[in-house]
């Protein structure tokens, strides 16, 4: 995750977090990904139910709950043992979560253990006593998908309206006091309304913004001719920090971040510094060196809602333990898994660009499933880094000095 608001408009200075010690017991919730002692953020498919058939889902959700998933008092007994672990966030995702009638009290549960609950939701559901009682329990934030503008955001979720529902669930949840932002994934056929997403987020005084990069794991091989060139990430890229810095010039401050592909916190450096904004980009890099860059693994981990632990979200063709089986701890913990312990170690594994990447120690190798998925092997390139080769230092390129 990289916080374009963070790095690009200055909104974090290394010093911000140093003074407190890099604990995440001491930092501030948007300090907490540069914790050196982290314990990782937990997405948890709820359930597999969904009320959308979206094409790049990654979780494969059906129209109705699984039969395997987690009884409520699996699920309760899950929630005691991540916050018991001190997870300092738990993202309850789906299908749909509002799908699973106890996901409030799963909810009220994680609050009262000590973390933080967030939601992401399509908003179709989120009706405003759903929201008054998720505001009223504690919820810190809600993420509505809006994969573009209406025509985009339509035909990606396969029902005609979801724009219009998922709009009216951002004013819901405005009314109800929740902290609310919008979810995107960055495809060919909503480049075009990026600018439109940025309108949209000032006209509706809308405070956050997830740009999410596509895997093509899950349902995302279908998407083949949906998924961005080089070229076409770094423009993205590029127009969504010169949206969100013109945001800033003018006295707003939204909070924007791109997910899912590290390459852009070196892309935003090397920007900075095109722009003469050399003591920024010394900043960021900073900042990204104390964020260690991927962290599937490590930083991240995912749990299904049968109860299989994955790395994170999108890496669902490796499984690392079933909580049914040992609790969570256990199997986060366990220095049997060769592959965990190799994903805390990952600069003695990785392969190719990667491994001669003068960026490595801050951007991590990328996203591992999407090496797995594509090449076979989990320490392979990433192929979504759009960096050159003259950029990574593969040809003997030197950067300017403090890269």
């Amino acid at each position: 995750m990289i916080g374009i608001s963070k790095l690009y408009c200055g909104t974090v200075e290394p010093s911000d977090v140093l003074r407190y010690g890099r604990k995440s017991a001491e930092l501030p919730s948007h300090l907490l990904q540069f914790s050196e002692d982290k314990k990782p953020v937990i997405v948890w498919n709820v359930t597999k139910a969904c009320n959308l058939s979206c094409l790049h889902c990654y979780a494969s959700a059906t129209a109705g709950r699984a039969p395997d998933e987690l009884t409520r008092k699996e699920a309760s007994e899950l929630v005691s043992g991540l916050t018991g672990y001190g997870v300092p966030v738990i993202l309850f995702s789906g299908g749909e979560p509002l799908m699973r009638p106890d996901v409030f009290t799963l909810v009220e549960s994680a609050v009262k253990g000590g973390s933080r609950a967030v939601l992401s939701t399509n908003g179709l559901l989120l009706t405003s006593e759903a929201a008054a009682r998720l505001a009223g329990i504690g919820l810190s934030y809600v993420g509505i998908s809006l994969d573009g503008l209406e025509e985009s955001h339509d035909a990606m979720r396969g029902v005609p309206g979801a724009f219009r529902g998922a709009l009216a669930a951002v004013d819901t949840a405005q009314k109800a006091g929740l902290k609310v932002g919008l979810r995107l994934t960055l495809t060919r056929s909503n480049l075009k309304d990026i600018d439109g997403i940025f309108d949209l987020m000032e006209g509706r005084s809308i405070p956050r913004v997830c740009f999410y990069h596509l895997v093509d794991t899950g349902a995302g091989p279908k998407l083949a001719a949906e998924s961005l060139s080089h070229d076409e990430t770094r423009s993205a890229v590029s127009k969504i920090a010169d949206r969100t810095r013109a945001m800033f010039s003018r006295g707003l401050k939204p909070e924007v971040l791109t997910v899912d592909n590290q390459a852009d916190g070196p892309f935003l450096c090397m920007k900075m510094k095109a722009e003469g904004r050399f003591r920024d980009s010394d900043n960021a890099l900073e900042l990204l060196k104390l964020n260690g860059g991927s962290s599937s693994g490590h930083g991240i981990g995912c749990v299904s809602w049968n109860g299989d632990v994955h790395p994170d979200q999108f890496w669902r063709s490796v499984t690392l333990g079933n909580v049914r089986d040992r609790p969570f701890p256990a199997i986060w913990n366990d220095p049997s898994n060769s592959l965990l312990v190799s994903l805390r170690d990952k600069k003695a594994h990785l392969t190719g660009r990667c491994r001669e990447c003068r960026y490595l120690s801050v951007c991590g190798g990328g996203l591992r499933a999407r090496a797995a998925h594509a090449a076979g092997d989990p320490w392979a390139p990433d192929p979504a880094c759009y960096l050159t080769d003259v950029e990574i230092g593969r040809e003997g390129a030197p950067l300017a000095a403090g890269v």
